[in-house]
C-alpha cells in the first residue's frame, strides 16, 4: 500500500459519505485516479464496506458488557456451532475468538442491567457448550475511528 492508498484509507474512514469528485480533490488526483485506486483497495479486500457508525444508546442499549466464555469442548464444530448460533444473536454486537483463559468473547449491548442477566442466565447458560463464563460491564468505550497501516521494521 502506497502512500495515496493510506491516504484513501484514512479519508474514507473519517467520511465514508465523501463522493468520489471530493476524494480526488483532497487527494489532489484526477477522480478517475481516485476512484480505480478504491475499486482496487476494494479488490484486495483492504476495503471491505462502508456503514453507518450508531450509536447504541439511541437504539435503546444502555447496558454493555464484555462477556468472557469457556467452553467445554474444543473441538472444532463445537466452536462453530457456538459462533453461527450465538453470533446471530441480537445481543451480540461483535464476538472475538480469542486465546488465553477464554475461547470467546463477546461483546453484548442491551436495553438494561435485568436484560442482561436474563440473556447471560436464560440464553447464553443454557448453551451446551458453554462451560463457565465471566462478565464485565462496559462504563465507556472510546473507538479508534481512524486506522493507519502499521510501518514496516
Amino acid at each position: 500500500m502506497d502512500e495515496l492508498d493510506a491516504s484513501i484509507v484514512r479519508l474514507l474512514q473519517s467520511d465514508a459519505r465523501l463522493s468520489n469528485r471530493e476524494l480526488a480533490r483532497r487527494l489532489g488526483v484526477a477522480p478517475s485516479t481516485a476512484l480505480e485506486r478504491v475499486r482496487a483497495l476494494t479488490r484486495r479486500g483492504v476495503i471491505r464496506g462502508y456503514g453507518a457508525d450508531v450509536d447504541l444508546k439511541a437504539l435503546g442499549r444502555n447496558a454493555e458488557a464484555l462477556v468472557s466464555v469457556q467452553l467445554g469442548k474444543h473441538q472444532r464444530a463445537k466452536y462453530e456451532q457456538f459462533r453461527e448460533t450465538v453470533g446471530s444473536w441480537p445481543e451480540v454486537v461483535t464476538l472475538f475468538v480469542v486465546s488465553g483463559g477464554s475461547d470467546v468473547v463477546l461483546h453484548v449491548a442491551v436495553r438494561d442491567v435485568e436484560h442482561l442477566h436474563s440473556f447471560l442466565v436464560d440464553r447464553l447458560g443454557t448453551r451446551p457448550e458453554v462451560a463457565r463464563f465471566q462478565t464485565s460491564m462496559v462504563f465507556g468505550r472510546d473507538h479508534n475511528r481512524v486506522l493507519e497501516p502499521m510501518p514496516e521494521e
